[in-house]
């Protein structure tokens, strides 16, 4: 990136990004993963990328219990347009697949009490070969999308070059906040760059977008999500502190409930994500989900980990040569979230340690509520061994408080859980 580029970007940042939005990480729906770019809709009409996939997606949201708990955006991804803009130069839905626009898809979201998302490129072309927004028409694009209701934008980069994204993402902020319509915005700008400084000023992005893709696109494989947890913990030393209320990383969707996660591996993603307080975005078919993957995206204290108000995002603070992780995330009123990550494929193990051993210094006694299970470990002093049972491929998670500080969050699970001390 040359000088001149990079003082525009610092110039443009000024005027961008405050927009009030995503205090917590976003939660949602997105089309990506399990639809791609599907748009046959005469031999495929129940999965191609339809006004009416987008409008079931939001009754299954509003419908079983999705919308309640906090998931509340429905984001279209690429493919969605005609191939070609219209005369005056403005993009347009595809005519046969959105026959009533997107301003009347939008409608119906909001009646639904939900949000709607949308996608674009910062190029010639989107990734899959639609009409890009090229910097001339990053204004009228924005003005395009608050016209038509939109709440979010993803901006992809396929077909940018470094100085196009140098100058169009903090462009594209400013115009989305010139518009007097709150729209949240989704940079794909640090994966384009490598995703790490100083290729990349977080600093900067901070104050340009609400989320961006730092890493490579997540597959449907178990094999996907352990490259991305290792990046992200690799690096977390400049990734955990670009964090927090209003800019999140994102390590890309969900895959729960698709089709290559097994029941471990799909309970561990989700557990991870909340942790390392990442966007929550589910990109499966909620007309046929199944009860157990439901029950793990719709955990209350999972997700009230993933929504704490702090927004600090967790790190791994241990790397054990018997193949166990733990991550830390610190939680609002001295709360923690401890979660132990098994990277073992033949039996579950038995991992003893301390809160010491994890470097708690308090003097206080804490009480932990186990995130799956519901069980309460009572009596846990910084001293105090345990020891824990983790599945292959699977984690065992925590919801750490001081007892002479926080009340028991009992009722989550509808009961009084079972209690096991370690005095």
């Amino acid at each position: 990136m040359n000088v001149l580029v990079i003082l525009v970007a610092s110039v443009t940042h000024v005027l961008a990004l405050e927009n009030g939005l995503m205090r917590t990480p976003p939660m949602g729906w997105l089309a990506w993963e399990r639809f791609r770019c599907n748009v046959d809709c005469k031999t495929d009409p129940k999965n191609c990328i339809s006004e009416q996939l987008f409008m079931e997606m939001a009754d299954r949201l509003a419908e079983d219990g999705w919308r309640d708990l906090g998931y509340r955006y429905v984001n279209i991804d690429d493919c969605w347009m005609a191939r070609l803009r219209d005369r005056d130069g403005r993009l347009v839905p595809d005519p046969d697949r959105f026959p009533r626009g997107i301003p009347a898809l939008a409608d119906y979201v909001h009646s639904r009490g939900l949000k709607l998302g949308i996608y674009e490129d910062l190029g010639n072309y989107t990734c899959m070969g639609y009409p890009g927004t090229t910097l001339a028409r990053v204004v009228d694009d924005a003005r395009t999308f608050a016209e038509w209701g939109v709440d979010m934008l993803k901006l992809d980069g396929c077909f940018s070059t470094s100085e196009d994204r140098a100058l169009g993402y903090p462009k594209m902020a400013e115009a989305l906040n010139a518009t007097g319509r709150p729209i949240a915005f989704s940079c794909s700008w640090p994966a384009y760059e490598g995703g790490l400084p100083p290729q990349v000023n977080y600093t900067l992005l901070g104050t340009i977008c609400n989320l961006w893709r730092n890493y490579d696109d997540i597959q449907d494989s178990w094999q996907s999500v352990l490259s991305i947890v290792d990046w992200f913990s690799d690096n977390q030393d400049a990734l955990q502190p670009a964090a927090g209320p209003g800019r999140w990383n994102d390590p890309d969707m969900l895959l729960v409930g698709n089709f290559g996660l097994s029941f471990e591996e799909a309970r561990a993603q989700m557990a991870l994500w909340a942790v390392l307080a990442a966007p929550l975005f589910m990109s499966t078919d909620l007309r046929t989900i199944s009860r157990r993957d439901r029950e793990i995206l719709q955990n209350p204290l999972l997700i009230k980990i993933s929504q704490d108000p702090l927004g600090v995002q967790g790190r791994r603070v241990r790397q054990e040569r018997s193949q166990i992780e733990v991550f830390l995330r610190p939680l609002a009123r001295s709360a923690s979230a401890l979660l132990f990550f098994s990277r073992r494929t033949d039996v579950p193990f038995r991992y003893r340690t301390s809160l010491a051993g994890l470097n708690f210094t308090s003097a206080s006694l804490y009480e932990a509520q186990d995130v799956y299970t519901g069980e309460i470990i009572s009596g846990l002093k910084a001293e105090t061994t345990f020891t824990v049972v983790i599945n292959p491929s699977g984690v065992v998670v925590w919801y750490l408080y001081p007892i002479q500080e926080l009340d028991l969050p009992i009722g989550l699970f509808g009961q009084q859980p079972r209690a096991r001390g370690f005095l």
